[in-house]
């Protein structure tokens, strides 16, 4: 029975998600579905699960999804699901770069909503009418830039927009890994294959692949708009197509300047993202191993230590927190709030109404283009021998 009066849409049933990617042997997939589930907010109905009709049956099977909901393409899917009158509310795209933008298109001009895993295109130009076509619908567009789903990520961001570092002058921010640091590619193993392969991964490798997070980390972080870059690429496993390794200069708009190092050969570290702030008043330090604690630190005083849901916590951390302090929340909640996010954007969209500001403040289709302006101006400028590059958005 309905429930109406001061009780949301979001009380009466799980939103319907698709799926397109994520079968056997994939791996964000099954983070995806993860996060879907914990706030209990979706429930998965339908998939194209990989491009090969076998595989997308048997995935599908292997997730209790109804065989007539089971389909060979991405394109029946949408043409199907936006006919029937239980269709899908939304779909997440998990696969490899270059199918992005084909399937977001399809599916937004089916008037489904889409969430849609990074770098939300394989170029620029594919990101810029992403753009105009979500402008022009009703439709939520929410990119799964998942770092800025940590509860402290968002308390940095609240507590810069507060005012409380002054203005910015210096960011650095680095993510880094050794996972690629030999020709595992070579090996058949999946992940490296198509990481390293410039068809299906697009012009940049690591700062593709890991350097559009820590790009989009400083910028959601700082609430700074990126404005040239000075990058210096290299490839340092024999035969690799794609970089491995990323040195880059920042320049923001307003004065601040920054340094973004990206590596998949750096050995003894595993994922080890980390940034720091600094401004005239302050500076805040993020360590994505250490996800639950942020370092701030006010001139003159001593730095302190903010615990998630503990003493210093604001609004923005308390929204995006499920547990008490001592109970650690990480990856996989993190992608959890940018569903949960997007959930309450999809019924407030279906609502006519305005939704919860702190839902509202996540990854938008405008930011997965800045992504695509940065990787390409990294990639341009390296190539022009590490020249000073426009990295913000024409127009």
């Amino acid at each position: 029975m309905a429930i109406q009066g001061s009780v949301t849409e979001q009380a009466r049933r799980k939103l319907r998600l698709g799926m397109v990617g994520g079968g056997r042997g994939a791996f964000i997939g099954a983070v995806h579905r993860m996060a879907a589930r914990l706030d209990d907010r979706f429930v998965l109905t339908a998939g194209a699960l990989s491009a090969d009709p076998a595989n997308a049956a048997a995935s599908a099977a292997d997730l209790g999804i109804a065989p007539d909901r089971a389909y060979a393409s991405w394109a029946g899917m949408a043409a199907q699901e936006s006919r029937r009158p239980d269709g899908i509310d939304a779909v997440a795209i998990v696969t490899p770069n270059h199918l992005h933008y084909a399937p977001a298109k399809a599916f937004l001009d089916a008037g489904i909503h889409v969430i849609c895993d990074k770098p939300m295109t394989l170029n620029l130009a594919e990101s810029l009418d992403l753009v105009r076509i979500v402008r022009a619908s009703n439709l939520v567009f929410v990119l799964t830039q998942n770092n800025t789903g940590y509860p402290m990520v968002r308390q940095a961001r609240a507590m810069i927009r507060d005012g409380m570092l002054g203005a910015i002058r210096v960011i650095r921010v680095s993510y880094v890994q050794d996972w690629l640091a030999t020709a595992l590619e070579t090996t058949g193993q999946k992940q490296a294959d198509w990481r390293t392969d410039p068809a299906r991964s697009g012009a940049g490798g690591s700062i593709g692949d890991i350097g559009v997070h820590a790009f989009n980390l400083a910028a959601f972080m700082s609430g700074l708009e990126l404005e040239e870059v000075c990058a210096d690429l290299r490839s340092y496993v024999p035969g690799r197509r794609l970089d491995d390794n990323a040195n880059v200069l920042l320049r923001y708009k307003g004065g601040a300047s920054g340094t973004l190092w990206s590596s998949q050969v750096a050995p003894g570290n595993n994922n080890r993202l980390s940034i720091g702030v600094y401004g005239e008043t302050g500076a805040l330090e993020w360590v994505g191993e250490d996800n639950d604690t942020l370092r701030y630190a006010p001139l003159g005083e001593p730095p302190r230590i903010i615990v998630r849901g503990g003493p210093g916590a604001n609004g923005a951390a308390a929204h995006a927190t499920r547990m008490p302090p001592g109970h650690p929340e990480g990856y996989i909640e993190g992608f959890a709030n940018l569903y949960s996010n997007a959930a309450d954007l999809i019924w407030a969209a279906k609502d006519g109404a305005p939704p919860n500001p702190l839902s509202a403040d996540l990854p938008t289709v405008e930011d997965g283009a800045r992504g695509l302006a940065f990787i390409e101006a990294c990639v341009a400028s390296s190539r022009n021998g590490g020249v000073w590059t426009r990295a913000s958005l024409p127009g």
